[in-house]
């Protein structure tokens, strides 16, 4: 389970921002299981969550990948020209089989100037490794730490992960933390390409009835779904729905896009559920009905559904989930986060938590209206403005 996740100067995120997932208010769970990022088009939603996947995606493949002497794929906050000259940073705190452990990086154009992972046995820090421009320690409580030590240093590119290198070449202390990274995080708009493969899959094994309940509850008119006569997995419009009684059964390819989205959601849905992954929407609300958008976000939400402590991450417009729409209390204020862009175009991120609503206020009705700012500065009378020169000529 994700704690926390903190960056700095990666796009539009400037100063260092952490998303906290540590409850607020009910102290009995460990993390919230959901986490709701609202704010303006350009604010740096997406910037937020592009940050996490490119930590995931730095720790999978930048010792395999990343060619010796290319340097580090980064971006750099471009707005201030002092900020391509400094590191970008990058850090987790996670739960692994109820071990803590926090890891991070920081790298610059060319090389990685620091890399660590600690535990909190006892809730006493234990040092796996640390990196600095000294070169990599592993801490004494590693078997044979200052031999092996030595010699996964050397395998240790410049511009390589050193908890890369350790997991590929079998250091059991650092696999729980590559692994979570691995399968425990999951980027909901990875899906797409391989969903018809998934998908298929699913719907022909014991799961079939989980995902056509979930297709119905939907209520996009889908009654039953199919693989076509003589199908190839690998292909998405092999997947075929039958609408209400009728017997022609429609392809993917001519759903609405809605339909689409919904069913791109249930493979890493099912997938995190069971597994108790973290899942990453952006832009959850795409295409999709606010009902609809708010029974997703319950089902991780509700304990009895999520079983294995699954979290959701997303970004959203979507207003109407900060009141309530299902007869119930949708979201928590330490569920619910804003970001907003400053004078100088970089993103700051805060939560709802750090507010003090009256008992009973609207959360909707006092973000739109500017409460909690995160919205956008935009006028009728300016858009009008925009078309003054085509009534002058």
């Amino acid at each position: 389970m994700l704690r926390s996740f903190r960056v700095e100067n990666h796009k539009s995120i400037k100063d260092e921002q952490e998303l906290s997932l540590l409850p607020v208010y009910d102290k009995s769970r460990p993390v919230v299981p959901v986490a709701a990022i609202f704010g303006a088009n350009a604010s740096g939603k997406s910037n937020l969550l592009d940050a996490l996947r490119w930590l995931q995606h730095a720790v999978r493949t930048s010792y395999a990948a990343w060619e010796a002497g290319s340097g580090i794929p980064r971006t750099p906050f471009r707005l201030d020209p002092k900020s391509a000259a400094m590191p970008t940073g990058y850090a987790v705190e996670i739960e692994v089989d109820d071990a803590r452990y926090s890891y991070g990086v920081e790298v610059d154009d060319d090389r990685v100037r620091g890399e660590w992972l600690h535990t909190y046995p006892h809730n006493r820090r234990r040092i796996i490794f640390e990196r600095d421009d000294d070169g990599v320690r592993l801490g004494s409580t590693v078997p044979d730490y200052k031999t092996r030590g030595a010699v996964l240093a050397g395998l240790t590119r410049g511009n390589a992960l050193f908890l890369s290198v350790a997991a590929q070449n079998n250091l059991a202390e650092v696999r729980p933390v590559y692994e979570w990274f691995r399968t425990g995080l999951m980027m909901a708009d990875e899906w797409p390409e391989r969903w018809g493969d998934e998908f298929g899959r699913l719907i022909e094994g014991p799961r079939r009835r989980t995902v056509v309940d979930l297709v119905r509850a939907a209520d996009v008119g889908i009654t039953d779904v199919r693989l076509a006569p003589g199908y190839d997995v690998h292909r998405w419009l092999d997947i075929e729905f039958r609408h209400g009684t009728s017997d022609t059964w429609l392809t993917t390819g001519e759903e609405s896009a809605g339909t689409v989205r919904w069913l791109h959601l249930i493979v890493p849905t099912l997938r995190a559920l069971d597994s108790g992954a973290v899942l990453c929407v952006d832009e959850i609300d795409a295409s999709m009905h606010p009902r609809l958008t708010a029974c997703f976000v319950g089902l991780f939400r509700d304990a009895e559904v999520n079983r294995r402590a699954a979290q959701l991450v997303f970004t959203t417009h979507d207003a109407t989930l900060l009141d309530p729409i299902l007869g119930d209390d949708t979201m928590r204020r330490d569920e619910v986060w804003f970001v907003e862009k400053q004078g100088d175009g970089s993103t700051t991120l805060y939560s709802l938590a750090d507010f003090k609503p009256r008992k009973l206020e609207n959360w909707e009705r006092r973000y739109l209206a500017g409460g909690y700012g995160a919205i956008p500065l935009a006028s009728e009378w300016e858009f009008r403005r925009a078309f003054d020169d085509d009534a002058a000529a």
